[in-house]
């Protein structure tokens, strides 16, 4: 039997001025049968922070950026997923944020992150949409596009993976 955590998590569809996001490269440390994957900045939601918040914290801590305009919720998601032999069950507010670029410089990941992160880096949406990696979230390339052009969905979308079943 593994570990259940149920969270509230923020996540971030970071993007540069010439419309790429920032994506970080990732791999489960103790499971080398789980493909690398694709993954947005974000994490679990702190008591009495709000997801806005949350998102800029995590920004920093994992990419190192802070320089950055935190724009509003655009997408929610329900997932269910296994990391380091826990599973989660995370309800999450991902929202946009825009920025001038930056390196990847993380500023306090916590030990699992550090071990999971394999690097990071600017992603043009062409680029994503020709990659078959795994993304986090799972339909990033179907919502980006329209996101990475300007489209600020409100209210938020719900792409969670099971949402268009």
């Amino acid at each position: 039997m593994s570990l259940l955590l149920r969270r509230s998590a923020a996540r971030c569809v970071l993007l540069d001025s010439d419309r790429r996001v920032f994506l970080i490269r990732s791999a489960d440390p103790i499971d080398p049968h789980k493909p690398e994957w694709l993954e947005i900045p974000g994490g679990g939601v702190g008591p009495g922070e709000d997801s806005a918040a949350a998102c800029l914290r995590e920004l920093h801590e994992e990419t190192g950026i802070r320089d950055v305009e935190m724009g509003p919720c655009v997408w929610t998601q329900y997932v269910e997923y296994t990391f380091c032999g826990m599973r989660f069950e995370s309800d999450e507010r991902i929202h946009v944020a825009w920025c001038e670029g930056g390196e990847f410089r993380p500023a306090g990941l916590e030990a699992l992150e550090a071990a999971a992160f394999i690097d990071a880096g600017w992603w043009t949406v062409e680029e994503l949409q020709v990659n078959r990696e795994p993304t986090v979230p799972a339909r990033l390339r179907e919502f980006l596009p329209a996101l990475a052009a300007g489209d600020i969905a409100d209210p938020p979308i719900d792409i969670s993976p099971d949402a268009h079943a």
